[in-house]
């Protein structure tokens, strides 16, 4: 079937969206994908070769998955099989194995598509498994969501996973253009709204031929600037799913632009967030940990800060209270960085686990009762407090670890400097009183 209206038992002379009518018809006119399709892309090479592999095609939405499945069913000689996960089941799967076969027994190969294909359960994908080892069909999926975590291992060991790219300015452009001389008519856009018709998109190109059908629509002699077509059309949400693998990277961004001292980069990152609907409080925590993993004693006021940003959003919801995240944000991201404590403390964990349950020395235990004393209970314990400089030099790890770890290392950054100045002096005296 040529094309989706084939599909749907329409004709030629019915109504097509202009993104159906602007479907490549060869792997040629494909926009935007040139690292899979030219030169020596996997696809590039499969073509050149003679040979096409199964594959999973993996991609944000209007990007072109579908549109390579079928032109490479078209280039390769073999039947284009759609389905979607969405919709069909274990009977539907059984009937089109079932058509693959017979075309296989006259001698035609079967390019099985399968759309949305990580909504197939595990049990499912696990079905796929005989007839891809058998060659009844050259698998092709698509899915907008990773792979890693959505397919099975089993069937991606016999899939080459695509990355495909979300279309940039260039390629957006490109698809404007052909749109024109579609239509015989101008986009009714000043150069500036163009662009902005082109952001709106957010690199999906059948939303962009959406949009720009619209404003055909108006049939509008004048052009329009980037405010009236803001008035006009809807504007794409930016593609945010809290509960996928975009809500880790873009929390990953905004904790490695911190970590990098970046606050322009960090503030970017928390808008994308919080326009695309992210729970506030889930930011907050995550900049609490940045303050005392990132931070620590390089600024002591820094964990002050998100706990105080946290306060603030409490008390004042949104939109108000964003801006305090706003700020502790840009806080955490100027502050001076230090790990220090954050790799101490693992080193500490580590040697806990090592070290079992030794007993802390008796000279630092409390001696509350005769029995405890006569066992040496706080015997020659000295008063910190009493001591020269505040700091006795006296030993606090169990008796048992003779060589003293050192856990925290401070940083010669930030309030850390000081730090560590005061406790070289003070492990230099523990060091001497041990001799």
């Amino acid at each position: 079937m040529s094309n989706l209206f084939e599909a749907a038992g329409l004709d030629d002379g019915a109504p097509r969206p202009l993104a159906d009518r602007l479907r490549p018809k060869s792997l040629d006119e494909v926009v935007g994908q040139d690292h899979l399709l030219a030169g020596t892309g996997p696809i590039a090479r499969m073509r050149a070769q003679g040979r096409l592999a199964s594959m999973i095609l993996w991609g944000p939405p209007g990007v072109g998955k579908t549109t390579i499945a079928r032109l490479l069913a078209t280039d390769s000689g073999l039947e284009f099989e759609p389905i979607s996960a969405v919709f069909s089941g274990v009977a539907d799967l059984k009937k089109v194995f079932d058509r693959a076969r017979a075309r296989r027994q006259a001698g035609r190969g079967t390019l099985l598509f399968v759309d949305e294909i990580h909504r197939f359960n595990r049990a499912q994908q696990d079905g796929f498994l005989p007839v891809v080892e058998e060659g009844v069909v050259t698998l092709v999926g698509a899915t907008t969501e990773n792979p890693s975590f959505e397919l099975n291992a089993a069937l991606l060991s016999r899939a080459q996973v695509l990355v495909l790219k979300r279309l940039d300015a260039a390629a957006l452009g490109l698809l404007l253009d052909r749109a024109e001389a579609e239509t015989g008519k101008s986009l009714p856009v000043e150069a500036d709204a163009r662009e902005g018709l082109i952001a709106m998109a957010d690199g999906d190109g059948r939303y962009l031929l959406n949009l720009a059908e619209e404003l055909f629509a108006l049939d509008r002699t004048g052009k329009m600037d980037l405010r009236e077509i803001g008035e006009v059309l809807q504007r794409r949400a930016p593609v945010y799913d809290k509960d996928r693998e975009e809500h880790y990277n873009i929390i990953s961004a905004l904790h490695k632009s911190v970590r990098g001292s970046d606050p322009d980069a960090a503030l970017y990152w928390l808008a994308r967030m919080l326009e695309g609907g992210e729970d506030p409080l889930y930011i907050v925590r995550r900049v609490v940990r940045m303050a005392s993993e990132d931070i620590g004693l390089a600024d002591s006021s820094a964990l002050h800060a998100a706990l105080a940003a946290k306060d603030a959003y409490d008390f004042l919801g949104s939109p108000e209270g964003e801006l305090a995240i706003a700020q502790a944000v840009v806080h955490m991201a100027c502050a001076p960085k230090s790990n220090a404590v954050y790799k101490g403390y693992k080193r500490a964990r580590a040697a806990a686990r090592e070290t079992g349950s030794l007993m802390p020395p008796k000279h630092i235990l409390n001696a509350p009762t005769k029995l405890m004393k006569s066992e040496g209970y706080g015997a020659g314990y000295e008063y910190d407090h009493d001591a020269d400089g505040g700091v006795s030099g006296q030993d606090y790890f169990p008796d048992e670890m003779t060589d003293r770890p050192v856990f925290y290392e401070p940083k010669d950054i930030g309030r850390e400097a000081a730090i560590r100045e005061r406790l070289e002096r003070w492990r230099a005296k523990r060091v001497s009183r041990r001799g």
